[in-house]
């Protein structure tokens, strides 16, 4: 088995809405755990919050998340690189295009200086997203 990275974000109370949102977009069902689906919670705030959230797509990774516990400051959240070659092209752009609903910054996918396609956004849940196809090569 190769090693990989896995981005894990963190969210303030609306992860299970993203993770389910980030599983439209890459086709996966996400596995949720909650505060209360490990045992007994203080906090009934806390309870129904996504402790552990995980969608695995294929081919790509493993991405993670959770809400942060109540009292905890999230200061900045995370940026996800996607990158692929020239035959991932229509994969990469299907995900930049369903990503980019309701984004609050974007910077369409065009050929960048690098001769690359490149994008970025900043999607509605304030995650940030580059997606970078390499050019084809000679």
């Amino acid at each position: 088995m190769a090693t990989q990275l896995s981005p894990y974000l963190n969210f303030d109370g609306d992860a299970r809405e993203a993770v389910e949102f980030y599983g439209r977009v890459f086709g996966t069902t996400p596995d949720i755990s909650t505060y209360d689906s490990v045992g007994p919670v203080d906090d009934p705030a806390l309870a129904t919050k996504v402790l552990h959230a995980q969608l695995t797509i294929e081919g790509v990774g493993t991405l993670m998340a959770s809400d942060v516990p109540p009292g905890t400051t999230l200061t900045d959240r995370a940026s996800v690189a996607l990158s692929g070659e020239t035959g991932d092209r229509e994969r990469l752009r299907a995900w930049f295009a369903a990503l980019s609903e309701d984004a609050q910054e974007l910077t369409l996918m065009e050929t960048a200086p690098w001769g690359d396609e490149f994008g970025m956004l900043r999607d509605r849940f304030g995650v940030g997203w580059l997606v970078n196809v390499a050019a084809p090569t000679s």
